[in-house]
């Protein structure tokens, strides 16, 4: 097995350990009596629940500041850990470039048509400085891509510029990648480089803790002030973000396998998968379903290369379900806040978006911690953050199974254009 190999399935092994990590109570079941909690203390205590609501900020804000490096570190580890030869690559590329758009297509277009975000009626503070702020913020994509080049190395991340980020963390990534290649031996800045993602995934682990806090806090406040009323709209919301996963899965998916392995490679496919699909729903990883994704895969005929190389290398960018979710979320933070987002900044959000994903969607609350410095990018307001949590529980299993489904999509399609004997094992190299 490969160097790269090795590392992957020892982070599985340390992620299954961390999940089998006894517990009082689950993560969701914490935010679940969070929320009930808050609801009960809001009625008590009313309008005096304001400052509750202040828990919500201070996690927020260590989740924002948290992701910038998380971004940075994971993207470099990723261009150390991972090399595709050009077909491979080509291949893959191009695949998830066509599931990513339209996961972001089917997020931006069904928040833009059953406008979620309107039925969740909130008095916030700072809407109307906020709205003529993003009005007044008129996008120049000339203007844009010149803006990802930074004017210094720290200004990204204290601006949490997630675009200007990428582009440092893909410039480091290389000559990083071209000083390994030209180095005899083990190469100690690639774990160097690991040790820092680690340390921030623990760090954010351990806010991560207190969220179900920071959702007693907002709800104790949103029904002192508002009553129950914006609760209500959150069922609007996880209700269209599954409705858009499950066109992800049940259109584009299916479109795929239909015009590559036929009607009964379909059901093959859906029988083969059935495994990766519940271990996934209770899991709530991609990245820990990994060996029983590549079980059901070998149960499918597909070869060995092509699994490897779509499910184990591509899990690095294989996240329609965490792409889709964001997409739906930010149009619907908007909407909530009265913001209308014109077609360029919806553009500009998919394209953030797509890059705040890369090389983070096996990470726990992924789609969380992208979903802020993707508001944060597009001049949004980040203070819902922690009533979005309150049934993120759902949504976090609903991408999970998205992002599984979309590795082992890419494997069956990856095995069906490229000829297995030409799939080495030499297509993946440490």
């Amino acid at each position: 097995m490969h160097h790269h190999e090795l590392q992957r399935f020892d982070q599985l092994e340390r992620l299954k350990a961390e999940l089998k990590t006894p517990r009082k109570l689950p993560l969701y079941l914490q935010i679940l009596v969070g929320m009930g909690l808050g609801a009960a203390t809001g009625v008590l205590l009313g309008p005096r629940a304001e400052v509750l609501g202040e828990f919500g900020k201070v996690i927020i804000q260590l989740i924002k500041a948290l992701a910038a490096p998380l971004l940075f570190f994971a993207v470099v580890d990723a261009f150390l850990k991972t090399h595709i030869r050009a077909r491979a690559a080509g291949v893959m590329l191009t695949i998830g470039l066509v599931n990513a758009a339209a996961a972001l297509g089917i997020g931006l277009g069904i928040s833009n048509w059953l406008r979620p975000g309107e039925f969740m009626k909130l008095k916030l503070a700072g809407n109307s400085d906020a709205a003529s702020a993003l009005a007044g913020k008129k996008i120049d994509f000339v203007h844009a891509a010149t803006g990802i080049i930074p004017t210094s190395v720290v200004a990204p991340f204290m601006e949490n510029a997630v675009l200007a980020i990428i582009f440092l963390a893909v410039l480091t990534g290389l000559a990083l990648r071209k000083l390994k290649n030209e180095h005899q031996g083990p190469f100690v800045l690639e774990e160097v480089v690991a040790t820092l993602l680690r340390v921030t995934e623990i760090i954010l682990g351990w806010v991560i803790h207190f969220v179900p806090l920071a959702v007693f806090g907002v709800v104790a406040k949103t029904v002192g002030q508002q009553g129950f009323a914006p609760l209500r709209g959150l069922a609007t919301y996880l209700s269209v973000a599954l409705l858009g996963l499950a066109l992800q899965v049940g259109v584009v998916y299916q479109l795929w396998l239909w015009a590559t392995v036929g009607v009964n490679g379909v059901r093959s496919f859906w029988r083969g998968s059935r495994d990766a699909i519940v271990y996934a729903l209770g899991a709530s990883s991609s990245l820990a379903t990994l060996p029983v994704t590549l079980r059901c895969l070998e149960r499918m005929g597909v070869s060995k290369q092509s699994a490897r190389l779509a499910a184990c290398v591509g899990s690095n960018f294989n996240h329609d379900g965490i792409l889709l979710y964001e997409a739906m979320a930010v149009l619907f933070v908007a909407q909530v806040h009265g913001i209308h987002m014109s077609i360029g900044q919806q553009c500009l959000a998919a394209l953030s978006c797509l890059v705040a994903g890369i090389g983070i969607a096996g990470i726990p609350d992924a789609g969380l911690i992208s979903l802020a410095l993707v508001l944060a990018t597009v001049g949004l307001p980040i203070e819902i953050l922690p009533l979005l949590l309150t049934v993120d529980w759902v949504l976090s299993r609903g991408r999970a199974i998205t992002n599984v489904l979309s590795d082992i999509v890419m494997s069956v399609l990856l095995d069906h254009f490229m000829e297995p004997e030409k799939t080495t094992r030499s297509e993946v190299v440490a």
